[in-house]
């Protein structure tokens, strides 16, 4: 009987192992997620930076972001342009760019030049929280399988103790010995306790909104789980979603006249000296096509507009047409066609000019 009685208890109890290891991984997918965002920032005091750790940053304060750096809480730019990648928060991998009065978002990085931030939103306000915080309501949430599996515990727990009491009174009156009643008992406890209705199905929703978590995808609560069997289209608005989010040289355009590695040369050349993600991607699709770049001088960087630089004794422009334009000058017709054409195809078109063509 002793023997039996261990069995039982050690069943049960492997199964609220299990449970707690389940939840303890799911937990850190939480714990992954909080971790995304910056753990000290550069508070502007007296016109001075003091570098403070997140948690004492207040709604109101001033900070800065510098190029490379995760800006610190939700706030508003007032000072300083920048493109700022927010993959982690919408999936696309094309940094947005910001400037005064754009708001932005806590934990996204600052790809482009330096932004001071007025904080809006700080602790458990800000965006990042507020995702987190959807997480945790999904793992502590119950699906309509659960609450079905709730209720039939509910009927299904005294039937089977009131019968395991049957077997008990059964098999003593039928003279078989204590011994052997109570084994009979506990055998029917263990056969029909619904452990798998209590401990598996909730274990199996936490499970699966931690794993999402970790791989970028928020559930919004079990029910959406256990939803998705039904499931038979699934719609993909953003790049990055299904993609590396590595942006990478598509095509090259030239004017009549022109050579493709003289533009790969020289512009390649002076996005090299640029941290902006296009930038690195028209670089590094230069280096590979036509070898080595070679060095910038008077490398400047129009925020939110591109690029200048002399290349090879050549003044080089290279980034959006309005960049162009406020130099004077304009694409030729054949190449406002094909950045129309790229653009219509939800590319990035950038533009490249030199010596004053």
């Amino acid at each position: 009987m002793l023997v039996v009685l261990a069995v039982g208890a050690g069943v049960v109890l492997a199964g609220r192992f299990f449970e707690a290891r389940s939840k303890r991984r799911a937990g850190a997918a939480l714990r992954a997620l909080l971790e995304l965002g910056a753990k000290d920032v550069a508070v502007l005091r007296d016109g001075r930076e003091e570098r403070i750790p997140v948690d004492a940053l207040a709604a109101g304060d001033v900070f800065v972001v510098r190029p490379g750096e995760k800006i610190a809480t939700d706030g508003v730019v007032e000072q300083g342009t920048s493109a700022v990648d927010q993959s982690m928060l919408t999936g696309e991998s094309v940094p947005v760019e910001v400037g005064p009065g754009v708001p932005v978002v806590g934990a996204t990085v600052n790809a482009g030049g330096r932004l001071v931030v007025r904080a809006t939103r700080v602790g458990s306000d800000t965006q990042l929280a507020q995702m987190a915080r959807l997480v945790e309501d999904a793992q502590n949430g119950k699906a309509a399988v659960q609450r079905l599996a709730d209720r039939v515990s509910g009927v299904f727990v005294p039937i089977v103790i009131a019968l395991a009491a049957v077997t008990l009174g059964f098999w003593i009156g039928s003279g078989a010995g204590t011994g052997a009643a109570f084994a009979a008992a506990v055998a029917v406890l263990i056969i029909a306790c619904p452990c798998a209705l209590g401990l598996a199905t909730p274990t199996a929703l936490m499970v699966g909104t931690g794993r999402g978590a970790q791989l970028g995808i928020l559930i919004k609560g079990p029910e959406v789980l256990e939803s998705t069997r039904r499931v038979d289209t699934i719609v993909l608005d953003k790049t990055g979603t299904v993609t590396t989010g590595v942006m990478s040289l598509h095509e090259v355009v030239v004017a009549d006249g022109e050579d493709e590695a003289d533009v790969l040369r020289l512009a390649g050349a002076l996005e090299h000296a640029s941290e902006h993600p296009i930038a690195a991607a028209i670089a590094a699709s230069a280096a590979d096509r036509v070898g080595p770049l070679p060095a910038v001088e008077e490398f400047t960087n129009h925020e939110g507009l591109g690029v200048q630089g002399v290349v090879d004794g050549h003044a080089v422009l290279v980034g959006r047409e309005s960049l162009l334009r406020d130099w004077g000058l304009h694409l030729p017709d054949e190449l406002a066609a094909a950045r129309k054409r790229a653009q219509s195809e939800g590319r990035t078109a950038v533009a490249a000019a030199w010596d004053g063509s």
